[in-house]
């Protein structure tokens, strides 16, 4: 004879542990754990701002400063620049600073950003995204590149 009790409460388990991992818990049906740590997330969110259109850069002066810097001596992007999280056991978090495109419509930009983060993040992670606050902190108008190399080219004005 068969103790469906047992097997029952074996099967409720399951379901409990499985619908937790769902949720974003970092309980596993295996009885382990997995941690996911800020900078995979902020990752995540940098890439996944990147990828919409009208979004020219991230990051603030300083730190758009020291990503030049880092791309002029052949040094990777920072992805997570102008990025920072806040990751708990089943939620995180997101604060993104953006330079837009001229011409973008910033209440459509943040709208179609705040989608393509959630996503991602859900997706990858399984945390719920709490809230992506957006800080729009420049406008990039089209020839406003940084070309210190043109100033270069200039010939040197000498004053006699």
């Amino acid at each position: 004879m068969t103790d469906t009790s047992t097997a029952t409460s074996k099967n409720d388990a399951a379901v409990k542990s499985s619908s937790a991992v769902a949720a974003g818990s970092t309980e596993t049906v295996g009885g382990g754990k997995t941690s996911i740590a800020d900078v995979v997330v902020s990752k995540i969110a940098g890439i996944a701002t990147r990828e919409i259109t009208g979004v020219y850069d991230l990051g603030g002066t300083a730190a758009r400063t020291v990503g030049a810097i880092r791309d002029r001596i052949g040094t990777k992007t920072n992805l997570s620049q102008g990025v920072s999280v806040e990751v708990g056991e089943t939620q995180a978090a997101v604060d993104l600073q953006i330079i837009a495109e001229y011409g973008v419509s910033i209440a459509d930009l943040a709208t179609a950003i705040r989608g393509n983060v959630i996503s991602a993040i859900e997706r990858m992670t399984g945390l719920e995204v709490t809230e992506v606050n957006i800080s729009v902190t420049d406008v990039h108008l089209e020839g406003d590149d940084d070309t210190s190399d043109d100033a270069d080219d200039q010939p040197e004005r000498r004053v006699q």
